[in-house]
């Protein structure tokens, strides 16, 4: 009996066996939400909604296997119209204390128009906004929710358009 409670002991005190709180571990920053424009099929255009940010791990201990996922909703509705998901530390590269990396999350929920101007699809009297919710998870933890945001009515993310970038 006490090897096996010497065994539990020793199993909790693995690091890898710890349980993960993503809203206490992580933080976003710079979140920032835009259109995308997917590359034209012929004379049709087609855009998608993003959402961008930064993720700062907040501990001081480098984190592994961190997952970042979001879900996109039209405005007014509550089923998913579109969902994205990204692995955000590589393997055998673990998130530093202090250190953030940028997640790019594009939906596959998309509107698409007949038009040479990607921007007249916000007028479109059949277009509705979009809204994303932001979920983190850390190895087998729990997917939480960090933050939802409307998709606001721009083209680019700002960050690249203030570099100069089309």
């Amino acid at each position: 009996m006490r090897r096996w409670i010497f065994g539990l002991l020793v199993l909790a005190a693995l690091p890898g066996c710890r349980t993960h709180d993503p809203k206490q571990e992580l933080e976003i920053t710079d979140l920032e939400t835009y259109w995308v424009v997917d590359s034209p099929k012929g004379t049709t255009q087609i855009i998608s909604p993003a959402v961008r940010f930064r993720l700062r791990n907040k501990t001081q201990e480098p984190i592994r296997s961190i997952q970042a996922t979001a879900n996109f909703k039209r405005v007014g509705e509550q089923e998913n119209w579109g969902s994205a998901w990204e692995q955000m530390t590589p393997a055998g590269k673990p998130l530093a204390p202090g250190q953030d990396v940028l997640a790019v999350l594009r939906s596959d929920g998309r509107y698409t128009s007949p038009t040479d101007d990607p921007e007249k699809i916000f007028r479109h009297e059949l277009f509705k906004d979009a809204r994303v919710e932001m979920f983190v998870r850390i190895g087998a933890s729990n997917w939480v929710k960090m933050a939802e945001a409307v998709i606001e009515r721009r083209i680019g993310a700002r960050g690249v358009l203030e570099l100069g970038a089309p």
